[in-house]
């Protein structure tokens, strides 16, 4: 065993749900004295209950609110590069069989086993996101494991958002392993797509919404289709691929709209594409006073939620984007609104949606409700983890 460390549970803290899955401990659920604040962040410890019965093996970060996340029920697991290939060899195992080539999330952190990690394979690149301080701290073993799991020869490290702000980990993206020059081509849903690995957002391309892609599709053929906040083009050259008569993506940024233009060039579906630069709420206003309409409009828009305390504010901005996009949607049409705040229940975004689409003076009909792909599989006690919703509606 490498540590020594223990860390321990307030006294009345009921540490059931601990021992059933759930894989984190808030700083006010712990015994914090001035040898568990010396703890570096990322350290590894032991953590007991109020008996001093151990729970497993965690990584501890003194300064940030999820004080604990655990790596191991076994207290006295080695956390080497045999463990991290243990792992990545399961999580790739159920990727291998739901997907026929290379292009997927790998690790979608606690529900992987990997807490803070996020991995994406693109083929022979992968581009790791190690958003907690423990992950940061073995990078060169997780690395290690991964050629070792997957044999790819390009490794990226994403080192933009909150979560590693958070953990007080630096900003600082770089190519770890080999080199990558250009965007990487991503066949998806039978589209092409072009994903810009080291500047582009996120990990440059959703595999999460691949199947709702793939449910728009269904609804596309004959259609035209309007793709808001369409980023390289994820609903439009699906829709395309699936015989959409043409299609609109609107985004606020340009590199995505021209990384969209070539996924619609090697697709072979660039006479049916179009792109539009600009605000997103003014662009579908401006729309509307043109006189325009489509088949099918789908709105997939950046979290507008992203915690309790913006909730209010974003549920509004959701209700918006119904009123907006229901407007556009031809009698008998077709609009999908999507939402990646895990703050937003499904619950509180599908009235939103409705209220929206009320208000524009449509009737709906729901007609099905999308998740997150099952390459992003959901920690069954963890609801942060099922942060993406879908509704598509049939507009009347």
């Amino acid at each position: 065993m490498t540590t020594s460390a223990t860390v321990r549970l307030m006294p009345r803290t009921d540490a059931r749900r601990i021992r059933f899955g759930f894989p984190w401990v808030y700083d006010n659920e712990m015994v914090v004295d001035r040898r568990t604040k010396s703890l570096e962040a990322g350290s590894l410890a032991v953590l007991q209950d109020a008996e001093r019965t151990p729970l497993g093996l965690v990584a501890v970060s003194p300064g940030s609110k999820i004080f604990c996340r655990m790596l191991d029920r076994n207290p006295e697991a080695e956390i080497d590069q045999t463990w991290f290939a243990a792992r990545l060899s399961v999580a790739q195992a159920m990727r291998a069989r739901l997907y026929d080539t290379p292009f997927y999330r790998l690790v979608h952190a606690e529900a992987d086993g990997l807490p803070g990690v996020i991995i994406d394979r693109f083929g022979d690149v992968a581009v790791i996101q190690p958003n907690a301080a423990w992950a940061e701290a073995r990078l060169d073993l997780l690395v290690a494991a991964l050629q070792e799991v997957t044999g790819v020869s390009h490794v990226f490290k994403n080192a933009a958002g909150r979560a590693r702000t958070l953990e007080g980990l630096s900003d600082i993206s770089q190519v770890l392993v080999g080199a990558i020059d250009a965007p990487v081509p991503v066949p998806m849903n039978g589209a092409t797509y072009l994903a810009d690995l080291t500047g582009g957002q996120k990990t440059g391309l959703y595999f999460d919404q691949r199947d709702n892609h793939a449910f728009a599709q269904r609804l596309a053929s004959g259609a035209r289709v309007l793709d808001v906040f369409s980023h390289v083009g994820g609903f439009s050259l699906a829709a395309l691929a699936g015989g959409a008569v043409h299609a609109l993506a609107l985004d606020g940024s340009e590199p995505a709209l021209d990384l969209a233009r070539q996924g619609a060039d090697a697709s072979g579906v660039a006479d049916r594409f179009e792109t539009r630069k600009g605000d997103a709420f003014d662009a579908m206003t401006a729309l509307a006073e043109e006189g325009q309409s489509f088949d099918l409009v789908v709105c997939d828009p950046p979290a507008f939620a992203p915690s309790k305390k913006a909730l209010d504010a974003g549920l509004r901005a959701y209700e918006r984007v119904a009123r907006l996009g229901a407007a556009l949607v031809e009698p008998g049409g077709y609009l999908a609104l999507c939402s990646c705040s895990h703050a937003a229940t499904l619950d509180k975004f599908r009235m939103a949606s409705i209220r929206g689409i009320g208000r524009a003076g449509r009737q709906c009909q729901l007609i099905h409700s999308g998740t997150a792909a099952p390459d992003h599989p959901l920690h069954p006690q963890l609801a942060e983890s099922g942060y993406l919703k879908a509704l598509f509606f049939r507009i009347l």
